[in-house]
């Protein structure tokens, strides 16, 4: 009986040290159709680094957001978020879907302008609330980004795209 509970102990503990490392460090998450084409295909495999702008603590309502060892998004990052939530009705297609892929174009203090849809910096449109960034999808056949959501919060980003592991319809990639 000794050597069953043992063997339960290691697995229980590395069971959670996996959940832990999961949850905080890193996830994977997969591209779900060609909106991100040509940079991610569909069936792509993304690795998710969560802790690239600080550990995220969220609560969930019983403690208040917050990051620590907090660093900022920069502008050219490839991000990984949540639809802030007023706007999840109005893109039931998109919520749907859960996590979102976008490259950070604007951050705090920039100016931005849009025309007929391209967006230039610096522009007109002041970027500079606290903590809110102007994220823009890869394919812009597929807008589901900040011309229709406006500026995302900081608290919505869950961490940056660190590499493509492997393709589920083409195996390992190099």
């Amino acid at each position: 009986m000794v050597n069953w509970l043992k063997y339960a102990i290691a697995f229980v503990s590395a069971f959670a040290l996996m959940l832990a490392f999961r949850t905080l460090a890193f996830s994977i998450h997969g591209v779900i159709g060609d909106g991100l084409t040509p940079l991610y295909q569909n069936g792509d495999r993304l690795l998710i680094n969560r802790c690239s702008y600080g550990l995220r603590i969220d609560g969930n309502g019983l403690l208040p957001y917050s990051r620590l060892m907090r660093q900022p998004v920069e502008r050219g990052d490839i991000v990984v978020f949540t639809i802030p939530g007023g706007m999840l009705d109005s893109h039931d297609e998109a919520s749907s879907l859960g996590l979102m892929i976008a490259r950070c174009t604007a951050v705090p203090g920039d100016t931005i302008r849009t025309v007929n849809g391209l967006m230039t910096v610096p522009g007109l449109v002041n970027c500079a609330k606290a903590d809110h960034y102007w994220l823009e999808a890869i394919n812009k056949q597929n807008p589901i980004d900040s011309r229709h959501l406006g500026f995302i919060p900081e608290h919505n980003i869950i961490g940056r795209v660190m590499s493509v592991l492997y393709n589920r319809n083409n195996s390992l990639l190099p």
